[in-house]
């Protein structure tokens, strides 16, 4: 098992078994994930030399010094006929591993996804602002953002600008003109690649991860000059979304950096990819939505944060909605199992109650933003 022709074939296979991921460990077979479950692909136990062996081949030229030195690297390969791959490799008691991800070759709409119809309408509206999709790891959000980023492609006349790492889904110009950019080759480095991007005349602009103080302000900057902005954190919902993007500025800053997020937000869109139950829907999301209404900028700005699950959860008339919300309509159009749900409700029992028709109105939540207080 060595060599391009050897990588290339357990990748091939990912295609038949309908594989989301592959998992090369030392000591262990080759893992891949059907149907988010692990499955052993009956084969020996691998080295790390053997891994090392593997993977050398389609490591982009150049990259593997940033491997020897950080012990990581991300990058993506295709294959025949579009097969695109998102690969990470990490060293593990000295030895190469990898973890490697298949990415549909075809961006998927959001009749597909299962998302609910509010996606489409944010995008319809949205000219200029930053738009947030949060999730944990594998929930899905790089599929979600492609979907948007493809709406916008194929509805209207825009400039998109992609800085990401490492590039996922490939855009085919259609309306729209689309310029990928990929950290480690196109440019070093996040802040590299967005310290000049306005004056690449962008429309849009698609960050693929904001990970730090730098690229978090650059984002709310181009927002704030009348771009739109797309931009993804590794949180498990809305609340945890503002938590994290605080937690890269000093204290001295948030009130700055809240005046600027109650005026650049759209939404924020999170989501948790759960087993589905019906075979040609193996995997859904449930999802959560925060719309900056004027409501929700006050909370922002009067540091009310903990009220925002009550605002989401009273606001399905605006668009918003809870995950609770989501997973009850996902049992009730039979798309996933009441104990998978229940699994994944961040409360169970407001989703027993609303699965029985029982609905918890919060009161009060507007008068109290109006008043200040807490």
């Amino acid at each position: 098992m060595a060599g391009v022709g050897s990588i290339l074939k357990l990748l091939g296979v990912m295609k038949g078994l309908d594989a989301s991921d592959l998992h090369l460990k030392v000591g262990a077979s080759p893992y891949y994930r059907v149907g988010g479950h692990l499955r052993s692909a009956n084969m020996p136990a691998v080295t790390g030399e053997q891994i090392d062996e593997l993977m050398s081949p389609i490591i982009p030229e150049g990259r593997r010094a940033f491997y020897d030195e950080h012990g990581d690297l991300d990058f993506s390969t295709e294959i025949g006929e579009g097969e695109r791959f998102r690969i990470n490799i990490f060293r593990a008691g000295t030895k190469m591993n990898a973890a490697i991800r298949r990415v549909n070759s075809e961006i998927p709409s959001y009749e597909e996804l299962l998302l609910p119809p509010i996606y489409s309408q944010l995008i319809e509206k949205s000219r200029e602002g930053i738009i947030i999709v949060c999730g944990v790891t594998g929930s899905g959000k790089s599929t979600t953002l492609a979907a948007m980023i493809e709406h916008i492609n194929k509805s209207r006349r825009e400039n998109i600008v992609t800085i990401e790492d490492p590039i996922e889904y490939l855009f085919r110009p259609d309306k729209s003109i689309v310029s990928q950019r990929e950290i480690g080759i196109d440019i070093p480095t996040y802040g590299d690649g967005l310290k000049y991007i306005v004056r690449q005349d962008p429309d849009v602009i698609f960050i693929g991860e904001m990970r730090d103080k730098f690229t978090m302000t650059a984002a709310l900057q181009a927002a704030e000059t009348g771009h739109l902005v797309f931009g993804s954190l590794h949180t498990a919902d809305a609340m945890q979304a503002f938590s994290r993007i605080l937690e890269f500025f000093p204290r001295s800053e948030h009130e700055f950096i809240r005046g600027s997020m109650s005026n650049a937000l759209r939404a924020i869109c999170a989501q948790r990819l759960m087993p589905g139950c019906q075979e040609d829907k193996p995997r859904v999301a449930a999802t959560e939505v925060l719309l900056n209404t004027p409501t929700c900028r006050e909370l922002i700005r009067k540091e009310m944060d903990e009220d925002i699950p009550a605002l989401i959860a009273s606001s399905d008339k605006e668009g918003m909605h809870s995950f609770t919300a989501s997973l009850a309509k996902l049992v009730q159009d039979e798309l996933v199992f009441r104990d998978t749900a229940m699994k994944y409700a961040p409360n169970p029992d407001a989703l027993a109650s609303q699965l029985r028709g029982i609905t918890t109105q919060t009161q009060g939540l507007v008068s109290r933003v109006r008043g200040g207080g807490k």
